[in-house]
C-alpha cells in the first residue's frame, strides 16, 4: 500500500518546474579565433539543420527530437518535436 505521506511529497514535486536546456551541436574554435569574433560573425557547430537535437535537465540526457518553427499567434518561436524520450522513472 502506497504511504500517503509519499504521495503528497510526490505530488508536490510535480509541480516544480524544471530549466530543460536544448543541444543543437557544439564548436571548438580556437581561442584567437573566438577573441576575433564580430557582430555577423558565423560559429560553425558540428550538426546539420536535420540533425536531432538533444534535451537535458542538467547534465542528464532526457530525450532527443527535431527542431520546428511554430506557426500561428507564436510565429517565428523555436520548438522541440519529440523523437526519443529516456525512461525517467528508471534512471532517477
Amino acid at each position: 500500500m502506497d504511504n500517503p505521506e509519499n504521495t503528497a511529497q510526490q505530488n508536490l514535486l510535480t509541480n516544480v518546474p524544471l530549466e530543460v536546456t536544448v543541444s543543437v551541436g557544439h564548436a571548438r574554435p580556437m581561442i584567437s579565433d573566438l577573441l576575433n569574433l564580430k557582430q555577423g560573425a558565423v560559429l560553425a557547430l558540428d550538426k546539420r539543420l536535420d540533425e536531432p537535437v538533444e534535451l537535458f535537465v542538467g547534465d542528464k540526457l532526457i530525450a532527443r527530437g527535431e527542431l520546428e518553427e511554430l506557426t500561428g499567434d507564436q510565429a517565428g518561436q523555436l520548438a522541440v518535436r519529440l523523437t526519443e524520450v529516456a525512461d525517467l522513472k528508471n534512471s532517477l
